[in-house]
């Protein structure tokens, strides 16, 4: 395993995440969730992300139940606050109340009594960002996180929330956005707008809900058990289940046999080349698609390659800054 810096922070992470986005809690049984994280460590992550609307709460809670007896000073762990977590008016969003109970219960559910890193899991149009971010002040100061980092949020909101950061003292260090080689957004704005203020990049979804591993063809059905084939799942994958992109990405497996690496190994190191990637999210539902995934780290692509891949995918790529991202799913 490779680490970085997140962003212009001291903290050191593993360059590549594991989260549990639809996994924990739901998509396997906890047996398999604790063989992924086991693998994980395994293989050298040291970082793990998560939120507490992954299935409303059960995500952290397997995953506090998987990391319990491993060193804490040895792992990095995220989670995040925003969406519905309650039927209650206050149950949501990010007002002073709902940013510090749900610090408190987070906490409980992944069994630590601090994480390194609290997030806005979107940005809240209903609640001042002067209030949003004296309570996460407030949560580093009681030393329930160490740093703080956004969301899905526009280069507009980074450079304000970044702003009263500086001027709280805390360390505002990372944006989570959706970032591959399908899906190029961030590239006109945020990461300008990120690098100018020294925050890193942790972009979930780096191999487009897994289209980028080159298992669904064009013309067949999506395979079984594949998040495809998934009723419940499917939508945040049907933007790249069109003939002409899955054409496309059939394309990079000559590109990748050439470098050594599987279609989702180049789609990763793809991801990672970008200086301000600071880290890339990976999941799992089984511990071979952690071992897989991991041999992605530190690989380094020429130019030469990067243009082949820009040639292969560009036609498709989505890039416009004005598009609305899907959001996560409230599961």
């Amino acid at each position: 395993m490779e680490f970085r810096h997140l962003g212009r922070s001291g903290l050191v992470i593993s360059e590549l995440v594991y989260g549990n986005w639809i996994t924990h809690g739901g998509q396997v049984e906890e047996d398999a969730a604790q063989a992924c994280v086991r693998a994980a460590l395994d293989e050298g992550i040291t970082t793990f992300d998560t939120a507490d609307v992954y299935a409303h709460g059960a995500a952290e809670e397997v995953l506090g139940r998987a990391l319990k007896g491993e060193r804490r000073d040895g792992l990095e762990i995220f989670t995040k606050v925003y969406w519905p977590m309650g039927e209650g008016k206050n149950d949501r969003g990010l007002s002073a109340k709902h940013i510090k109970e749900s610090i408190n219960n987070s906490l409980t559910r992944l069994q630590t009594d601090r994480v390194e890193l609290y997030q806005a899991h979107r940005y809240d149009y209903e609640t001042p960002l002067e209030e949003t971010m004296q309570a996460f002040a407030d949560v580093v100061r009681a030393g329930k996180a160490h740093y703080i980092g956004v969301s899905e949020w526009t280069a507009d909101q980074i450079r304000r929330a970044h702003a009263l950061a500086e001027d709280l003292k805390i360390q505002l260090v990372s944006s989570q956005p959706q970032y591959s080689a399908l899906w190029r957004v961030i590239e006109a704005e945020v990461v300008p707008a990120s690098e100018e203020l020294g925050i890193g990049q942790i972009v979930w979804s780096p191999l487009a809900g897994g289209v980028l591993t080159g298992k669904y063809k064009p013309g067949q059905e999506a395979p079984a058990g594949s998040r495809g084939a998934d009723p419940n799942y499917g939508r945040f994958v049907e933007r790249w289940m069109s003939d002409e992109v899955l054409e496309r990405v059939q394309l990079l497996a000559p590109i990748a046999e050439e470098q050594g690496l599987s279609i989702a190994q180049l789609g990763l190191a793809w991801v990672l080349q970008n200086s301000n990637v600071s880290a890339a999210i990976i999941g799992a539902t089984r511990p071979e698609q952690v071992k897989e995934n991991v041999k992605a780290a530190g690989f380094k692509l020429d130019a030469d390659v990067m243009a082949k891949i820009d040639e292969a995918l560009e036609p498709v790529a989505e890039t416009d800054p004005n598009l609305t991202q899907s959001p996560k799913p409230r599961v």
